[in-house]
């Protein structure tokens, strides 16, 4: 056994002299930064340009402005003087702001420079609907608001005046009853809630049905649901003689196709039973098919003829 572990860790003499020339390459690696500082002159910091550039620079400075040398938070307070000088002793009164004479605001104590803002605002539109309004311009500091805001008076608005006694009233349009069985798309359209869309769409339903033998069958048409149907129903009017019916006993399956409530099945066993037993006399005889439901001879009946 330990001369299989021997064997494993042995490595040849052509191994321990790339080792070995790997060790010297890796110890040339970490001394080339010592050895290249050893022979390297550093390179020789010119004093003498810095220093004239230095005295360059003093030169150059300037005296800064009176407003630089301020604190920040003392700028606008010294700005907003300037808007709340008091040209002579105020003389409070009531007053509406809205409109108010140059020679007013003077009295009450502001500068013609406040003044001249406070009527351009007023030139480009601006008004007062309430006393807070007053700090919406920008010369009104928060010292002149104060002193002059328990002598604001500012009138409700009235907006019942905006409106003529005699302006003339208008009343609901009366609902109109339209019989949709004669009706074309313009009539239909009269009927509140039903629009061009809804109008071409029941066209096209009730030439396909032959006409309306009932109100309901309005929520067949694609769209027309129950708060629609709900809505219109009571414009609505059926003529039943105005239905277009089909001869049972001479049509065939074309004649029959155009029927919404049949399937090409039963339309094939309608036919098929009138070639085998002849004719139909009455609906009742529509029970004999066996693929046709109590269901479907009731929707069917109003449109056979025999």
């Amino acid at each position: 056994m330990f001369s299989a572990v021997k064997n494993y860790f042995a490595i040849t003499k052509k191994e321990w002299n790339g080792l070995l020339v790997l060790a010297i390459l890796m110890l040339l690696v970490l001394l080339a930064p010592e050895v290249y500082q050893l022979f390297t002159v550093p390179e020789q910091v010119n004093f003498t340009r810095i220093k004239e550039a230095q005295r360059i620079l003093d030169a150059a400075v300037v005296e800064k402005p009176d407003y630089l040398k301020k604190n920040y938070e003392d700028y606008p307070h010294k700005a907003n003087a300037s808007f709340s000088t008091i040209k002579s002793k105020p003389v409070y009164f009531s007053f509406n702001p809205n409109n108010l004479a140059e020679e007013s605001w003077k009295k009450l104590g502001l500068s013609e420079r406040q003044i001249k803002v406070i009527k351009n605002y007023e030139a480009k539109g601006g008004k007062f609907y309430k006393k807070e309004d007053l700090q919406k311009v920008y010369s009104i500091t928060s010292e002149d608001y104060a002193r002059l805001e328990p002598y604001i008076n500012i009138p409700g608005r009235d907006f019942s005046k905006a409106y003529s006694s005699s302006a003339p009233i208008y009343k609901a349009k009366p609902l109109i009853v339209v019989e949709i069985n004669h009706a074309d798309s313009a009539q239909l359209t009269e009927i509140k809630g039903i629009g061009p869309a809804f109008a071409n769409r029941i066209l096209k339903y009730r030439n396909r049905l032959g006409g309306f033998y009932r109100k309901t069958q309005l929520m067949e048409v694609f769209g027309l649901d129950t708060a629609k149907y709900e809505e219109i129903e009571k414009q609505v009017a059926i003529d039943p003689a105005a239905i277009s019916k089909i001869n049972i006993n001479t049509c065939d399956f074309d004649g029959l196709k155009r029927n919404p409530y049949l399937t090409f099945k039963q339309m094939n066993a309608i036919i098929q039973y009138r070639k085998q037993h002849g004719n139909y006399k009455s609906s009742s005889d529509l029970k004999n098919v066996a693929i046709l439901t109590d269901e479907v001879i009731r929707k069917v009946e109003p449109y056979f003829s025999y």
